[in-house]
């Protein structure tokens, strides 16, 4: 199994000169099981330039499927782009959760997007075969010789965190993820009842990942920036780092990079939490997750 990044930004692309090393992208990773199955996790923009590789390969038809986190504009805005959806004979299935709030299914996020006002193109008048699937949660999903699992992680709205196995070598990918907290102060008379839940989630989020091969996860903030953005979604280089060495993960690939963050100041930003950390790191292999970095497990 093997995996590649498109995109690697968050909240928003940010193309230009401080993000070249790195890439302005949003997210979207593209996952090659031992049979070449392709799964891909997000539909940011770096689906765009995915596509583009693929319609340049002269393996024909196209069949992909596209996993989703979730629904905000930075995992999805390039789905409409993915330019095999255009050419006929191939076939795309989009995975996703259903929305609890409005019991929308995956198809609901494409249909939102091909409206007129937002896109010239209509559903109907794509090429391919499209497919939708939403999964339930904690769903084991076979995709050709690989199997797809999820958990619910920590952000404002539904967000899947998806554990890829094949033959023996797994990646998890946790979307966007702040680390779950106590939203009530020790006294209230809903404290216990948050720390039970926060208790119970982190440790199904943990045996999720236990023992990957390589965890893929949001490191959008430093400590010190985290503070001022409790409850917006996101985690830490530190909330990372903690969460692969608790569950025993191989390697960490940090992304989601913050996007007014540019290449030299999160180099520097990376380069202070690995000194501070590296003490404690007992083997785990750290990386920061770049457009074009392939890995094969």
């Amino acid at each position: 199994m093997k995996f590649k990044f498109w995109g690697v930004r968050g909240s928003i692309p940010s193309p230009g000169p401080r993000t070249v090393r790195y890439g302005g992208n949003t997210t979207c990773i593209e996952v090659r099981s031992d049979d070449d199955t392709l799964i891909v996790l997000d539909g940011g923009t770096g689906l765009f330039c995915l596509a583009q590789a693929l319609v340049a390969s002269p393996k024909r038809p196209i069949d992909a499927n596209i996993f989703i986190t979730h629904s905000h504009w930075d995992h999805i805005h390039g789905l409409p782009f993915f330019t095999p959806l255009f050419i006929r004979g191939s076939r795309v299935c989009l995975h996703g959760v259903c929305d609890p709030d409005t019991g929308n299914g995956i198809e609901h996020v494409m249909g939102v997007q091909l409206q007129n006002s937002y896109f010239p193109v209509s559903e109907a008048q794509m090429g391919a075969t499209i497919e939708y699937r939403t999964l339930q949660v904690g769903e084991a999903f076979a995709v050709g010789d690989a199997v797809v699992r999820n958990v619910v992680m920590g952000h404002p709205v539904t967000d899947l965190g998806y554990r890829i196995d094949c033959n023996g070598k797994s990646v998890f990918f946790t979307g966007d993820h702040e680390p779950l907290y106590n939203l009530y102060p020790e006294g209230h008379p809903e404290h216990a009842a948050c720390a039970a839940q926060v208790a119970e989630r982190t440790a199904a989020i943990d045996a999720m990942v236990r023992g990957v091969d390589a965890l893929i996860a949001d490191c959008s903030y430093t400590r010190g920036e985290y503070p001022s953005k409790v409850g917006w979604g996101h985690g830490t280089f530190d909330s990372a780092l903690a969460m692969a060495l608790r569950t025993g993960a191989k390697r960490l690939y940090c992304t989601h990079h913050e996007p007014t963050r540019g290449d030299d100041e999160l180099e520097a930003v990376f380069a202070e939490v690995m000194a501070r950390h590296e003490p404690a790191l007992n083997g785990l292999q750290v990386f920061l997750a770049y457009e074009g970095l392939e890995v094969t497990l």
